[in-house]
Protein backbone atom coordinates (compact mmCIF):
# COMPACT_ATOMS: atom_id res chain seq x y z
CA UNK A 1 0.00 0.00 0.00
CA UNK A 2 1.39 3.36 -1.00
CA UNK A 3 -0.28 5.86 1.34
CA UNK A 4 1.48 8.76 -0.42
CA UNK A 5 -0.92 8.28 -3.33
CA UNK A 6 -4.06 8.50 -1.15
CA UNK A 7 -5.76 11.68 -0.02
CA UNK A 8 -6.46 12.08 3.70
CA UNK A 9 -10.19 11.38 3.43
CA UNK A 10 -9.57 8.11 1.59
CA UNK A 11 -6.98 7.01 4.13
CA UNK A 12 -9.47 7.59 6.97
CA UNK A 13 -12.26 5.81 5.07
CA UNK A 14 -10.04 2.77 4.50
CA UNK A 15 -9.33 2.53 8.23
CA UNK A 16 -13.08 2.57 8.95
CA UNK A 17 -13.94 -0.21 6.49
CA UNK A 18 -12.75 -3.76 7.07
CA UNK A 19 -10.50 -5.13 4.31
CA UNK A 20 -12.90 -6.51 1.79
CA UNK A 21 -13.60 -7.39 -1.82
CA UNK A 22 -16.96 -5.57 -1.64
CA UNK A 23 -16.91 -2.33 -3.71
CA UNK A 24 -17.88 0.36 -1.22
CA UNK A 25 -15.80 3.49 -1.82
CA UNK A 26 -16.35 5.95 -4.67
CA UNK A 27 -12.96 7.23 -5.79
CA UNK A 28 -11.28 9.38 -8.40
CA UNK A 29 -8.29 7.65 -9.97
CA UNK A 30 -5.59 9.78 -11.60
CA UNK A 31 -3.02 7.95 -13.71
CA UNK A 32 -0.38 8.54 -16.31
CA UNK A 33 -2.14 8.72 -19.70
CA UNK A 34 -3.17 5.17 -20.59
CA UNK A 35 -1.13 3.82 -23.49
CA UNK A 36 -0.25 0.26 -22.46
CA UNK A 37 -2.83 -2.49 -23.06
CA UNK A 38 -1.71 -4.12 -19.78
CA UNK A 39 -2.78 -0.98 -17.88
CA UNK A 40 -6.15 -1.06 -19.64
CA UNK A 41 -6.58 -4.70 -18.63
CA UNK A 42 -5.74 -4.01 -14.96
CA UNK A 43 -8.22 -1.12 -14.79
CA UNK A 44 -10.99 -3.04 -16.53
CA UNK A 45 -10.42 -6.11 -14.33
CA UNK A 46 -10.98 -3.89 -11.28
CA UNK A 47 -14.34 -2.83 -12.72
CA UNK A 48 -13.33 0.58 -14.01
CA UNK A 49 -15.25 1.48 -17.17
CA UNK A 50 -14.50 3.99 -19.88
CA UNK A 51 -10.81 3.13 -20.13
CA UNK A 52 -9.35 4.35 -23.41
CA UNK A 53 -5.98 5.30 -24.83
CA UNK A 54 -4.72 8.66 -23.56
CA UNK A 55 -7.26 8.98 -20.76
CA UNK A 56 -5.81 9.73 -17.30
CA UNK A 57 -8.74 10.23 -14.92
CA UNK A 58 -11.41 7.73 -13.92
CA UNK A 59 -14.16 7.34 -11.35
CA UNK A 60 -15.22 4.05 -9.86
CA UNK A 61 -16.68 2.40 -6.79
CA UNK A 62 -13.92 0.13 -5.52
CA UNK A 63 -13.23 -2.30 -2.72
CA UNK A 64 -10.47 -1.56 -0.21
CA UNK A 65 -8.43 -4.39 -1.77
CA UNK A 66 -8.71 -2.82 -5.24
CA UNK A 67 -7.56 0.51 -3.81
CA UNK A 68 -4.56 -1.20 -2.19
CA UNK A 69 -3.68 -2.81 -5.53
CA UNK A 70 -3.98 0.44 -7.47
CA UNK A 71 -1.91 2.43 -4.99
CA UNK A 72 1.04 0.10 -5.67
CA UNK A 73 0.96 0.61 -9.45
CA UNK A 74 3.73 2.91 -10.75
CA UNK A 75 1.40 4.48 -13.34
CA UNK A 76 -1.15 5.61 -10.70
CA UNK A 77 -0.51 9.21 -9.61
CA UNK A 78 -3.09 9.48 -6.82
CA UNK A 79 -6.46 8.29 -5.55
CA UNK A 80 -9.03 10.60 -4.03
CA UNK A 81 -12.25 9.81 -2.17
CA UNK A 82 -15.36 11.15 -3.88
CA UNK A 83 -17.60 13.00 -1.47
CA UNK A 84 -21.19 14.13 -1.86
CA UNK A 85 -21.55 17.86 -2.25
CA UNK A 86 -24.32 19.86 -0.66
CA UNK A 87 -25.54 23.39 -1.10
CA UNK A 88 -24.68 25.79 1.69
CA UNK A 89 -27.01 28.65 2.67
CA UNK A 90 -29.32 28.13 -0.27
CA UNK A 91 -31.92 30.88 -0.37
CA UNK A 92 -34.96 30.85 -2.59
CA UNK A 93 -36.86 33.73 -4.05
CA UNK A 94 -35.80 37.20 -5.12
CA UNK A 95 -35.63 38.50 -1.53
CA UNK A 96 -32.62 36.29 -0.89
CA UNK A 97 -30.50 37.79 -3.68
CA UNK A 98 -27.61 40.03 -2.75
CA UNK A 99 -26.50 42.50 -5.42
Amino acid sequence: MNYQKLDAALTVALKDIPESEQPSLAVFIHTEPVSDPAVTTVLENLGISGVSRGKDAFTATLSPNAIYQLSDQPWVKYLKLSQKLRLVNRKTGIAGLVI
